[in-house]
């Protein structure tokens, strides 16, 4: 019949417009339960998205309500491990901001050069592109034998498929053009082989990266680095949250380090931001200037 909604579609477009106050409470509830259940606290992420989440996952479960999917959450690890992969942020494309990785290749790599090592976090790397990017960035300026790359993440499932190091072709070879306004040494293709429909980046790369399952809520911090990026992940956290992210970023830093974030975050919510200095305006990098 057109026009017509199946149920689960029905809760999921009720639960997509504001909200009345019973799903904002099944919804806490549902965050409380989660937490108690497997350990992710998901009760400092921003209202709007985390119910967008919410409503994705009651319809790929096909359940009409908060409190169903919640039954079936807390008694179904299969059930939660999809809901991870919803949850969480899993967007990421390679040299996804090609000015702040120009400005990485300017600022960042003759600092870099200055120690016999260097180590770098990415938080939030999700299915890997932008690990990789990073990879490609400093295999290109000599560095990766002589660097370590932590990227981390919530999701077991993003970080397997960040492991592989493998695309489909054609959503690489879009990369390309980015890879140039980064300031890329040759072409993008010079760093991945060719099976098929799919592109896979050289082991080269991957022998410095770490991959590892890291929770920005609840864990600490881990090394001292020299950079930390973490782009557009911070946007979906509560002002409370964002502190205790940038928190642990600033006491991961070493003194003059350097600090990469998305084009829609800043230092709003960070509470030691006159402790750093943005390196170039217009741009979301950031020099830990003091301790």
């Amino acid at each position: 019949m057109a026009g017509s909604v199946t149920r689960s579609e029905g809760a999921a477009l009720r639960l997509e417009g504001t909200g009345t106050e019973l799903e904002e409470v099944e919804i806490r509830l549902l965050l409380d339960g989660i937490r108690l259940c497997y350990g992710y606290d998901f009760r400092e992420y921003a209202l709007s998205p985390l119910r967008r989440a919410v409503m994705t996952a009651m319809t790929q479960e096909k359940v009409r309500t908060v409190s169903a999917f919640q039954d079936r959450i807390l008694h179904d690890a299969a059930c939660m491990q999809r809901f991870l992969g919803v949850v969480g942020v899993n967007v990421t494309t390679m040299f996804r901001d090609p000015e702040l990785v120009h400005t990485l290749r300017d600022e960042v790599i003759p600092l870099l050069r200055t120690y016999p090592s260097s180590r770098i976090w990415i938080a939030g790397c999700a299915t890997g592109e932008e690990v990789y990017s990073l990879a490609v960035l400093l295999q290109e300026e000599g560095l990766l034998t002589r660097s370590t790359i932590y990227a981390t993440d919530l999701n077991e499932d993003m970080l397997a498929v960040a492991r592989l190091g493998s695309y489909p072709l054609d959503r690489v070879r879009r990369y390309d053009e980015s890879y140039q306004a980064s300031g890329g040494r040759g072409s993008l293709a010079d760093h991945y082989s060719v099976a098929g429909r799919s592109a896979r980046f050289h082991s080269a790369l991957q022998h410095s990266i770490v991959f590892s399952r890291h929770n920005l809520v609840t864990d600490g911090s881990f090394n001292d680095f020299h950079l930390i990026v973490c782009a557009n992940v911070l946007i979906y956290f509560r002002s409370s949250l964002q502190e205790r992210a940038h928190r642990l970023f600033y006491d991961s830093l070493i003194r003059g380090g350097y600090l990469a974030l998305g084009k829609r975050e800043s230092l709003l919510y960070c509470p030691d931001r006159d402790h750093y200095q943005q390196v170039r305006e217009g741009v979301n990098l950031f020099r830990k200037m003091r301790w």
